[in-house]
Protein backbone atom coordinates (compact mmCIF):
# COMPACT_ATOMS: atom_id res chain seq x y z
CA UNK A 1 0.00 0.00 0.00
CA UNK A 2 2.82 2.37 0.85
CA UNK A 3 4.48 1.60 -2.49
CA UNK A 4 1.27 2.38 -4.40
CA UNK A 5 0.79 5.67 -2.54
CA UNK A 6 4.40 6.64 -3.19
CA UNK A 7 4.05 5.96 -6.92
CA UNK A 8 0.73 7.82 -6.99
CA UNK A 9 2.36 10.83 -5.33
CA UNK A 10 5.14 10.76 -7.92
CA UNK A 11 2.47 10.63 -10.64
CA UNK A 12 0.67 13.70 -9.25
CA UNK A 13 3.87 15.76 -8.94
CA UNK A 14 5.05 14.80 -12.43
CA UNK A 15 1.63 15.58 -13.87
CA UNK A 16 1.70 19.04 -12.26
CA UNK A 17 5.15 19.73 -13.72
CA UNK A 18 3.94 18.57 -17.15
CA UNK A 19 0.88 20.80 -16.95
CA UNK A 20 3.05 23.77 -16.00
CA UNK A 21 5.43 23.18 -18.90
CA UNK A 22 2.48 22.74 -21.24
CA UNK A 23 1.23 26.13 -20.06
CA UNK A 24 4.56 27.94 -20.40
CA UNK A 25 5.93 26.57 -23.69
CA UNK A 26 3.23 28.00 -26.02
CA UNK A 27 3.54 31.37 -24.31
CA UNK A 28 7.30 31.38 -24.79
CA UNK A 29 6.91 30.67 -28.51
CA UNK A 30 6.93 33.62 -30.88
CA UNK A 31 3.60 34.71 -32.25
CA UNK A 32 0.07 35.07 -30.96
CA UNK A 33 -2.82 32.66 -31.64
CA UNK A 34 -5.26 35.55 -31.98
CA UNK A 35 -3.07 37.29 -34.57
CA UNK A 36 -2.61 33.96 -36.37
CA UNK A 37 -6.39 33.58 -36.57
CA UNK A 38 -6.83 37.11 -37.95
CA UNK A 39 -4.06 36.52 -40.46
CA UNK A 40 -5.65 33.24 -41.55
CA UNK A 41 -8.89 35.02 -42.42
CA UNK A 42 -6.97 38.05 -43.76
CA UNK A 43 -8.74 40.35 -41.34
CA UNK A 44 -6.20 43.13 -40.89
CA UNK A 45 -8.78 45.74 -39.86
CA UNK A 46 -9.71 44.12 -36.54
CA UNK A 47 -9.98 46.46 -33.56
CA UNK A 48 -7.98 46.02 -30.35
CA UNK A 49 -11.23 44.94 -28.68
CA UNK A 50 -11.61 42.11 -31.21
CA UNK A 51 -8.02 41.03 -30.67
CA UNK A 52 -8.52 41.06 -26.90
CA UNK A 53 -11.70 38.97 -27.21
CA UNK A 54 -9.87 36.37 -29.31
CA UNK A 55 -7.01 36.24 -26.80
CA UNK A 56 -9.51 35.52 -24.02
CA UNK A 57 -11.13 32.84 -26.19
CA UNK A 58 -7.78 31.14 -26.83
CA UNK A 59 -6.63 31.47 -23.21
CA UNK A 60 -3.68 33.80 -23.85
CA UNK A 61 -5.06 37.04 -22.43
CA UNK A 62 -2.02 39.31 -22.60
CA UNK A 63 -3.66 41.87 -20.27
CA UNK A 64 -3.70 39.38 -17.40
CA UNK A 65 -0.71 38.52 -15.29
CA UNK A 66 1.02 35.21 -15.97
CA UNK A 67 -0.15 33.88 -12.60
CA UNK A 68 -3.79 34.74 -13.40
CA UNK A 69 -3.48 33.04 -16.78
CA UNK A 70 -2.02 29.98 -15.05
CA UNK A 71 -4.94 29.81 -12.64
CA UNK A 72 -7.44 30.10 -15.49
CA UNK A 73 -5.52 27.45 -17.43
CA UNK A 74 -5.68 24.94 -14.56
CA UNK A 75 -9.38 25.66 -14.12
CA UNK A 76 -10.05 25.00 -17.80
CA UNK A 77 -8.03 21.77 -17.67
CA UNK A 78 -10.04 20.49 -14.70
CA UNK A 79 -13.29 21.19 -16.54
CA UNK A 80 -12.06 19.63 -19.79
CA UNK A 81 -11.89 22.92 -21.69
CA UNK A 82 -8.81 22.79 -23.93
CA UNK A 83 -9.73 25.84 -25.99
CA UNK A 84 -10.79 26.42 -29.58
CA UNK A 85 -8.86 24.99 -32.53
CA UNK A 86 -7.50 27.55 -34.99
CA UNK A 87 -7.44 25.21 -37.95
CA UNK A 88 -10.98 23.91 -37.28
CA UNK A 89 -12.44 27.14 -35.90
CA UNK A 90 -14.84 27.32 -34.06
CA UNK A 91 -14.65 23.60 -33.15
CA UNK A 92 -13.37 22.88 -29.60
CA UNK A 93 -10.01 21.13 -29.30
CA UNK A 94 -11.59 18.19 -27.45
CA UNK A 95 -13.92 17.56 -30.39
CA UNK A 96 -11.10 17.77 -32.91
CA UNK A 97 -8.93 15.34 -30.92
CA UNK A 98 -11.89 13.03 -30.36
CA UNK A 99 -12.39 12.72 -34.11
CA UNK A 100 -8.84 11.39 -34.58
CA UNK A 101 -8.00 9.50 -31.38
CA UNK A 102 -10.05 6.43 -32.26
CA UNK A 103 -8.26 6.02 -35.59
CA UNK A 104 -4.90 6.10 -33.82
CA UNK A 105 -5.98 3.75 -31.03
CA UNK A 106 -7.30 1.28 -33.57
CA UNK A 107 -4.18 1.38 -35.76
CA UNK A 108 -1.20 2.00 -33.49
CA UNK A 109 -2.76 0.35 -30.45
CA UNK A 110 -3.55 -2.92 -32.15
CA UNK A 111 -0.18 -2.97 -33.95
CA UNK A 112 1.68 -2.32 -30.66
CA UNK A 113 -0.19 -5.08 -28.81
CA UNK A 114 0.36 -7.57 -31.63
CA UNK A 115 4.06 -6.69 -31.85
CA UNK A 116 4.47 -7.18 -28.10
CA UNK A 117 2.61 -10.52 -28.01
CA UNK A 118 4.31 -11.98 -31.07
CA UNK A 119 7.74 -10.56 -30.23
CA UNK A 120 7.61 -11.75 -26.63
CA UNK A 121 6.45 -15.22 -27.66
CA UNK A 122 9.17 -15.57 -30.29
CA UNK A 123 11.76 -14.26 -27.82
CA UNK A 124 10.74 -16.85 -25.23
CA UNK A 125 10.89 -19.74 -27.70
CA UNK A 126 14.19 -18.53 -29.22
CA UNK A 127 15.85 -18.33 -25.80
CA UNK A 128 14.48 -21.73 -24.74
CA UNK A 129 15.79 -23.27 -27.97
CA UNK A 130 19.04 -21.38 -27.96
CA UNK A 131 21.31 -22.38 -30.82
CA UNK A 132 18.54 -23.98 -32.90
CA UNK A 133 17.61 -22.98 -36.45
CA UNK A 134 14.74 -20.87 -35.10
CA UNK A 135 17.12 -18.97 -32.85
CA UNK A 136 19.58 -18.49 -35.70
CA UNK A 137 17.03 -17.09 -38.16
CA UNK A 138 14.21 -15.27 -36.37
CA UNK A 139 16.01 -12.81 -34.03
CA UNK A 140 18.61 -11.59 -36.58
CA UNK A 141 15.97 -11.18 -39.30
CA UNK A 142 13.62 -9.06 -37.23
CA UNK A 143 16.45 -7.07 -35.65
CA UNK A 144 17.47 -6.05 -39.17
CA UNK A 145 13.90 -5.05 -40.03
CA UNK A 146 13.73 -2.99 -36.82
CA UNK A 147 16.75 -0.98 -37.97
CA UNK A 148 14.97 0.04 -41.18
CA UNK A 149 13.07 3.36 -40.95
CA UNK A 150 9.39 2.53 -40.73
CA UNK A 151 8.38 5.27 -43.16
CA UNK A 152 10.63 3.60 -45.77
CA UNK A 153 8.93 0.25 -45.14
CA UNK A 154 5.58 2.04 -45.48
CA UNK A 155 6.54 3.54 -48.85
CA UNK A 156 7.74 0.15 -50.11
CA UNK A 157 4.46 -1.47 -49.09
CA UNK A 158 2.51 1.33 -50.76
CA UNK A 159 4.51 0.87 -53.97
CA UNK A 160 4.11 -2.92 -54.08
CA UNK A 161 0.69 -3.66 -52.62
CA UNK A 162 -1.03 -0.34 -53.17
CA UNK A 163 0.12 1.10 -56.49
CA UNK A 164 1.38 -1.99 -58.32
CA UNK A 165 -0.80 -4.90 -57.22
CA UNK A 166 -3.77 -2.79 -56.05
CA UNK A 167 -4.48 -5.24 -53.22
CA UNK A 168 -4.95 -2.62 -50.51
CA UNK A 169 -5.73 1.13 -50.43
CA UNK A 170 -2.66 3.35 -50.19
CA UNK A 171 -4.10 6.35 -48.35
CA UNK A 172 -6.91 7.48 -46.07
CA UNK A 173 -8.89 5.69 -43.40
CA UNK A 174 -11.87 4.75 -45.58
CA UNK A 175 -13.40 5.62 -48.93
CA UNK A 176 -15.07 8.97 -48.33
CA UNK A 177 -17.03 8.93 -51.59
CA UNK A 178 -18.60 5.50 -51.14
CA UNK A 179 -18.71 4.78 -47.41
CA UNK A 180 -20.78 6.36 -44.66
CA UNK A 181 -19.09 6.07 -41.25
CA UNK A 182 -21.18 3.88 -38.97
CA UNK A 183 -21.52 0.52 -37.26
CA UNK A 184 -21.96 -1.69 -40.29
CA UNK A 185 -19.95 -4.51 -41.80
CA UNK A 186 -19.13 -2.72 -45.06
CA UNK A 187 -17.58 0.27 -43.33
CA UNK A 188 -15.72 -1.95 -40.85
CA UNK A 189 -14.26 -4.04 -43.67
CA UNK A 190 -13.18 -0.90 -45.52
CA UNK A 191 -11.47 0.46 -42.39
CA UNK A 192 -9.58 -2.83 -41.95
CA UNK A 193 -8.41 -2.73 -45.58
CA UNK A 194 -7.14 0.84 -45.20
CA UNK A 195 -5.39 0.07 -41.90
CA UNK A 196 -3.70 -3.15 -43.06
CA UNK A 197 -0.62 -1.65 -44.73
CA UNK A 198 0.07 0.92 -41.96
CA UNK A 199 -0.32 -1.80 -39.31
CA UNK A 200 2.03 -4.17 -41.15
CA UNK A 201 4.59 -1.36 -41.46
CA UNK A 202 4.52 -0.78 -37.71
CA UNK A 203 4.56 -4.51 -36.95
CA UNK A 204 7.59 -5.23 -39.14
CA UNK A 205 9.65 -2.40 -37.67
CA UNK A 206 8.79 -2.88 -33.97
CA UNK A 207 8.55 -6.62 -33.39
CA UNK A 208 12.33 -7.10 -33.50
CA UNK A 209 12.86 -4.98 -30.38
CA UNK A 210 10.54 -7.16 -28.31
CA UNK A 211 12.13 -10.36 -29.65
CA UNK A 212 15.67 -9.26 -28.82
CA UNK A 213 14.93 -7.84 -25.35
CA UNK A 214 12.83 -10.83 -24.31
CA UNK A 215 15.38 -13.33 -25.63
CA UNK A 216 18.28 -11.70 -23.78
CA UNK A 217 16.35 -11.41 -20.52
CA UNK A 218 15.10 -14.99 -20.88
CA UNK A 219 18.63 -16.33 -21.38
CA UNK A 220 19.79 -14.57 -18.22
CA UNK A 221 16.83 -15.92 -16.27
CA UNK A 222 17.43 -19.49 -17.45
CA UNK A 223 20.81 -19.40 -15.71
CA UNK A 224 19.26 -18.66 -12.31
CA UNK A 225 19.40 -21.23 -9.51
CA UNK A 226 15.64 -21.62 -9.16
CA UNK A 227 15.40 -22.67 -12.83
CA UNK A 228 18.13 -25.25 -12.31
CA UNK A 229 16.28 -26.50 -9.22
CA UNK A 230 13.07 -26.85 -11.27
CA UNK A 231 14.94 -28.89 -13.85
CA UNK A 232 16.48 -31.03 -11.13
CA UNK A 233 13.00 -31.77 -9.78
CA UNK A 234 12.04 -33.14 -13.17
CA UNK A 235 9.31 -30.61 -13.89
CA UNK A 236 7.95 -30.52 -17.47
CA UNK A 237 9.87 -28.26 -19.82
CA UNK A 238 6.78 -26.25 -20.77
CA UNK A 239 6.09 -25.43 -17.12
CA UNK A 240 9.69 -24.40 -16.51
CA UNK A 241 9.71 -22.24 -19.63
CA UNK A 242 6.54 -20.31 -18.79
CA UNK A 243 6.01 -20.48 -15.00
CA UNK A 244 9.64 -20.19 -13.88
CA UNK A 245 11.61 -18.47 -16.63
CA UNK A 246 9.22 -16.44 -18.77
CA UNK A 247 7.15 -15.15 -15.85
CA UNK A 248 10.22 -13.52 -14.29
CA UNK A 249 11.94 -12.54 -17.53
CA UNK A 250 8.91 -10.63 -18.81
CA UNK A 251 8.81 -8.18 -15.89
CA UNK A 252 11.33 -5.67 -17.34
CA UNK A 253 9.43 -5.74 -20.63
CA UNK A 254 6.17 -4.74 -18.96
CA UNK A 255 7.43 -1.23 -18.27
CA UNK A 256 8.53 -0.81 -21.86
CA UNK A 257 5.21 -2.18 -23.09
CA UNK A 258 3.29 0.20 -20.83
CA UNK A 259 5.28 3.16 -22.12
CA UNK A 260 4.63 2.00 -25.67
CA UNK A 261 0.91 1.93 -24.93
CA UNK A 262 1.20 5.42 -23.49
CA UNK A 263 2.83 6.67 -26.66
CA UNK A 264 0.08 5.03 -28.73
CA UNK A 265 -2.05 8.17 -28.36
CA UNK A 266 0.70 10.22 -29.99
CA UNK A 267 0.26 8.15 -33.12
CA UNK A 268 2.93 7.28 -35.66
CA UNK A 269 3.46 10.63 -37.37
CA UNK A 270 5.46 9.49 -40.39
CA UNK A 271 3.34 6.37 -40.94
CA UNK A 272 0.14 8.40 -40.80
CA UNK A 273 1.71 11.02 -43.07
CA UNK A 274 2.75 8.45 -45.69
CA UNK A 275 -0.71 6.86 -45.74
CA UNK A 276 -2.58 10.15 -45.17
CA UNK A 277 -4.21 8.37 -42.25
CA UNK A 278 -6.63 10.51 -40.16
CA UNK A 279 -4.94 9.87 -36.81
CA UNK A 280 -3.50 11.95 -34.00
CA UNK A 281 0.04 11.91 -35.43
CA UNK A 282 -1.09 13.38 -38.74
CA UNK A 283 -3.21 15.90 -36.82
CA UNK A 284 -0.21 16.94 -34.71
CA UNK A 285 1.84 17.52 -37.85
CA UNK A 286 -0.93 19.68 -39.30
CA UNK A 287 -1.27 21.61 -36.04
CA UNK A 288 2.45 22.42 -35.99
CA UNK A 289 2.54 23.46 -39.66
CA UNK A 290 -0.64 25.53 -39.25
CA UNK A 291 0.47 27.16 -35.95
CA UNK A 292 -2.62 25.85 -34.19
CA UNK A 293 -1.39 26.53 -30.66
CA UNK A 294 -4.51 25.35 -28.74
CA UNK A 295 -4.57 22.06 -30.64
CA UNK A 296 -0.83 21.53 -30.12
CA UNK A 297 -1.24 22.22 -26.41
CA UNK A 298 -4.14 19.79 -26.15
CA UNK A 299 -2.27 17.03 -28.01
CA UNK A 300 0.87 17.45 -25.91
CA UNK A 301 -1.23 17.30 -22.75
CA UNK A 302 -3.00 14.15 -23.94
CA UNK A 303 0.29 12.42 -24.78
CA UNK A 304 1.86 13.38 -21.45
CA UNK A 305 -1.07 12.18 -19.35
CA UNK A 306 -1.29 8.92 -21.32
CA UNK A 307 2.42 8.15 -20.85
CA UNK A 308 2.39 8.99 -17.14
CA UNK A 309 -0.72 6.90 -16.56
CA UNK A 310 0.81 3.98 -18.48
CA UNK A 311 3.98 4.13 -16.37
CA UNK A 312 1.91 4.22 -13.17
CA UNK A 313 -0.07 1.15 -14.24
CA UNK A 314 3.18 -0.64 -15.19
CA UNK A 315 4.71 0.10 -11.77
CA UNK A 316 1.62 -1.22 -9.97
CA UNK A 317 1.49 -4.36 -12.13
CA UNK A 318 5.19 -4.98 -11.53
CA UNK A 319 4.64 -4.66 -7.80
CA UNK A 320 1.81 -7.20 -7.97
CA UNK A 321 3.80 -9.69 -10.03
CA UNK A 322 7.15 -9.24 -8.26
CA UNK A 323 7.00 -9.13 -4.42
CA UNK A 324 10.63 -7.99 -4.31
CA UNK A 325 9.50 -4.59 -5.64
CA UNK A 326 7.16 -4.08 -2.69
CA UNK A 327 9.64 -5.18 -0.03
CA UNK A 328 12.72 -3.37 -1.40
CA UNK A 329 13.84 -0.33 0.53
Amino acid sequence: MRYALRRLGFFVVTLWVALTLNFLLPRLMPGNPALAMLTKFRDLSATPQTLHALEILFGVNSQQSLLSQYGSYLGHILTGNLGISLSEYPTPVTTVIGSAIWWTLGLVGVATILAFILGTGLGIVSAWRRGSKLDSIVPPTFVITSAIPYFWVAMVLVLIFGLTLHWFPSQGGYYVTTDTPGLNFTFFQDVINHAFLPAVSLLITTIGTWILTMRNTMITTLAEDYVRMARAKGLPGRRIMFDYAARNAILPNLTGFAMSLGFVVSGAILIEYVFNYPGVGYMLLQAVSGEDYPLMQGLFLLITVAVLFAILVADLLTALLDPRTRTAR
